[in-house]
C-alpha cells in the first residue's frame, strides 16, 4: 500500500474547486495510492480572533499560542474545517473520517525550543500510526487536523506543513503540497517560470537570497525534513488546475519535485 500524504493549507483550502476533492476520490478507489488529508486553517483562525478582539501576533511564520488562542484554534482546525473537508469528500460520493492529532494520542508533540515566545506552539515526537492505518483499513480517507498532545494532556498547535511532514514520515509516505500555484516558481528578465526539480542545497541558497520567501518557506523546509528521514518524494503542486493531482500521483510532471542533492541527474 502507497500512502499519499496531501497537506492543504488554510488559504487554499477556502477556494479549492470541486475537481480537487473529486481526483481524491477517484485516487481512493483506485487503490494504488491511499490519500490522507492534513489541513490548515489560518485565514479563518485569525478572522476568528479578530472578532472576539483577541491580538494575534506571528514570529517567523507561527502563531504565538496562549490558552485563548488555543482554544479557538482547536475549535476552528478540529471542528468546522475538518469537517467541511469531510463534507466536501462525501459530496463527491467519497468515504473520510476526519480526526484530530488529540485524538488517540496520534500526534504526540512537545513544545518548540521557542517556547518562551511561541507559547504553545508544538513539534511533533511520534506519529500513532496506527490510528491512520485503522482508518483506512477500513476504507475512509483520513482528514487530520495538526493539534498535538503530550503526554499531561496539554494541546499544542503545531503548523501544518511540519505535521503532513512528520505523518509521511511515519508512514513513509510521498509527501503533497497543494498551493495556488503551479511549483516553485523562478523570475528571469521579468518573467516568471516554474522549476521542474530542485534539490536541498538550491532551496537553501534560494531561501536565503529571498527567492522563496513568506508561506512558501516553511512547506520546503518540511519537505528537506521528510526526504532525510525516508519520505521518498516531495511535490508541490497547484490544487486548482484540474487532474493535477491524480497527473502527479502518476507520474506525470507536476508541479515542483523537491529532492536531495544525490539525486539530481
Amino acid at each position: 500500500m502507497k500512502y499519499l500524504v496531501i497537506k492543504c493549507g488554510g488559504s487554499v483550502l477556502e477556494n479549492l474547486p470541486r475537481s480537487f476533492y473529486e481526483d481524491i476520490v477517484k485516487m481512493h478507489a483506485s487503490s494504488e495510492w491511499t490519500p490522507i488529508i492534513v489541513h490548515g486553517g489560518g485565514p479563518l483562525i485569525t478572522s476568528l480572533l479578530k472578532s472576539l478582539n483577541v491580538e494575534t501576533k506571528f514570529v517567523n511564520g507561527l502563531r504565538v499560542t496562549d490558552h485563548q488562542v488555543l482554544d479557538v484554534v482547536e475549535m476552528v482546525l478540529s471542528g468546522s474545517v475538518n469537517k467541511q473537508v469531510v463534507r466536501n469528500l462525501v459530496e463527491v460520493g467519497g468515504n473520510a473520517v476526519g480526526i484530530s492529532g488529540v485524538d488517540g494520542g496520534l500526534l504526540k508533540a512537545a513544545p518548540t525550543s521557542n517556547a518562551k515566545t511561541l507559547g504553545f506552539v508544538g513539534e511533533v515526537v511520534e506519529v500513532n500510526h496506527s490510528i491512520i492505518q485503522g482508518i483506512v483499513n477500513q476504507g475512509f480517507i483520513p482528514v487530520i487536523s495538526p493539534v498535538g498532545i503530550d503526554a499531561s494532556g496539554q494541546r499544542y498547535n503545531i503548523n501544518g506543513d511540519i505535521a503532513a511532514s512528520a505523518i509521511a514520515k511515519a508512514l513513509e509516505a510521498n509527501l503533497c503540497f497543494i498551493s495556488d500555484i503551479p511549483g516553485i516558481l523562478v523570475e528571469n528578465d521579468g518573467v516568471k517560470t516554474k522549476i521542474d526539480k530542485v534539490s536541498k542545497a538550491i532551496i537553501e541558497q534560494m531561501i536565503e537570497d529571498e527567492t522563496i520567501y513568506g508561506g512558501m518557506i516553511p512547506k520546503v523546509q518540511a519537505a528537506i525534513d521528510g526526504l532525510v528521514h525516508n519520505i521518498p518524494e516531495v511535490g508541490i503542486i497547484n490544487g486548482f488546475e484540474k487532474n493535477s493531482l491524480l497527473d502527479y500521483s502518476n507520474g506525470k510532471c507536476v508541479g515542483t519535485k523537491i529532492v536531495l542533492e544525490e539525486e539530481i541527474a
